[in-house]
């Protein structure tokens, strides 16, 4: 049972904390949209999404007005559009692009995710062709997101794969050179890609769900470093250890995560669907007050990337898992902290100051939620440095069991140091240095696989 005080500090969150509910995502199964020709094919698919999300955003915006809590972003995700399209050539995917788009902007959703393909053991000519449709897919739609899985804890890393990955962020940030390279932060590359993730650009409805599915993602930094404002000052620094920070952070994050579980599936039960999962993310905002960063100065760093960093986000991410599953009924997706630089400000204020390195960043998605998230770099790092990044950050997901994820931003023209700016959630920030360029190429030449690591085998 609810008390009256913790009713009157959730409206305080809302109103003061910038907490709300980052997205509610509808996950629509394809598959049986699939039909003789392409032209039948997308017909299909726009048929179904709009019979399924006529009335989602309305409903959501209902249900976020009655309890009042803002619903940010109202999104959907389907099956693996290379499985709808298997056999496809490139420009067949384009088209199915072009109808997945329409289908979302007809629905009145702000991003369709599930423009992706699996390959971390392999590739058919299907996939490949796939690959080779995603520049021009994402230049010639508005919200449309792509994403590929190549690495895996079970099958390990496509290491050829791994080297069109690294020409086909090249290409998307000249594609849309005119943008800044915006095409690149529509694109993410995983291991270990979850199939229930309401987070774009990454969100998917994997193979093993229900036909129609909703799914929330909740966040709160803004809460979480309110909250440890308010203890430390109440309590006294002196008085206080890590574990009674850790304590409180879990206590914050059951807190937001009901709110999210609350407002999922009231929407779900309007919309008559499946109410699937609650993704605990931290997922800030470039927003003032609504930072991971700011959290990781309150507990003692006073720069992003100053040693320290990685053993607190850390902690900060155990505490919101361990908060956060005792709150919903399902937990999934992600599940804990994102560090996404251009989309938190005080993250690229440290990129700015010279701080945070690509290498401290890289050191710290070993214990986060996701990866490389939202990284500009100079727009003349070759496409085989990105692909040896990409392969650095899949040996870390690979290895440790968990998701990791790569979303590079190769501004064209553009080097260190030089502010980008995309507007909106997306953010901006300086552009982070990339050492070390063309050192790589002989390795990412090998082609191939990584094999998966022993503790894989656990059939």
């Amino acid at each position: 049972m609810l008390r009256s005080d913790q009713i009157m500090g959730t409206v305080e969150m809302v109103q003061k904390e910038n907490l709300d509910v980052r997205t509610v995502t509808m996950g629509i199964n394809l598959l049986d949209c699939r039909a003789g020709t392409v032209k039948k094919t997308c017909k299909g698919v726009e048929k179904k999404i709009n019979h399924y999300a006529n009335n989602f955003v309305q409903k959501c915006d209902e249900i976020a007005l009655k309890y009042g809590i803002p619903v940010v972003n109202k999104r959907i995700s389907v099956t693996p559009a290379a499985m709808v399209g298997a056999g496809f050539e490139a420009s067949d995917f384009v088209l199915l692009a072009k109808s997945l788009d329409k289908a979302a902007a007809k629905a009145g959703i702000d991003i369709l995710g599930g423009f992706t393909a699996h390959v971390e053991k392999g590739m058919t000519k299907s996939d490949k062709a796939f690959i080779n449709a995603i520049p021009e897919a994402l230049k010639t739609t508005k919200r449309l997101c792509s994403s590929i899985n190549i690495a895996s804890s079970q099958k390990g890393i496509n290491m050829d794969a791994v080297a069109m990955m690294g020409e086909t962020i090249k290409n998307l940030a000249i594609e849309t050179a005119e943008s800044g390279g915006f095409g690149a932060a529509k694109f993410v590359v995983f291991c270990n890609q979850p199939g229930d993730n309401p987070f774009m650009a990454g969100a998917i409805h994997g193979v093993e769900e229900a036909d129609v599915v909703l799914n929330v993602g909740v966040s709160g930094p803004g809460v979480i470093a309110r909250s440890l404002r308010k203890i430390i000052k109440k309590k006294g620094r002196e008085n206080l250890k890590l574990d009674d920070i850790a304590e409180e952070i879990k206590q914050i994050t059951f807190r937001v995560t009901r709110c999210g579980e609350l407002i999922g599936r009231q929407v779900s039960k309007e919309l008559e669907v499946e109410f699937g999962v609650v993704d605990l993310s931290l997922a800030p905002t470039p927003k003032i007050g609504d930072s991971v960063g700011e959290i990781l100065q309150i507990l003692g760093v006073d720069d992003v990337g100053a040693p320290g960093s990685t053993a607190i986000v850390a902690m900060l991410n155990d505490a919101v898992k361990k908060g956060g599953i005792f709150a919903s009924k399902a937990v999934g997706g992600l599940s804990g902290a994102f560090i996404p630089v251009m989309e938190d400000a005080v993250l690229a204020d440290a990129v700015g100051k010279g701080a945070l390195s690509l290498e401290k960043l890289e050191a710290m998605t070993c214990v986060c939620s996701v990866g490389l998230d939202m990284v500009p770099i100079p727009g003349d790092v070759s496409a085989a440095t990105i692909s040896a990044i990409i392969a650095d950050e899949m040996a870390i997901g690979m290895v440790n069991n968990k998701t990791t994820a790569v979303r590079l931003i190769p501004v064209p023209g553009k080097k260190a140091g030089e502010i980008v700016s995309f507007g909106g959630l997306f953010g901006e920030s300086p552009i982070m240095e990339v050492r070390n360029v063309n050192k790589s190429d002989r390795f990412v030449a090998w082609g191939g696989r990584i094999p998966a690591p022993i503790h894989s085998f656990k059939n």
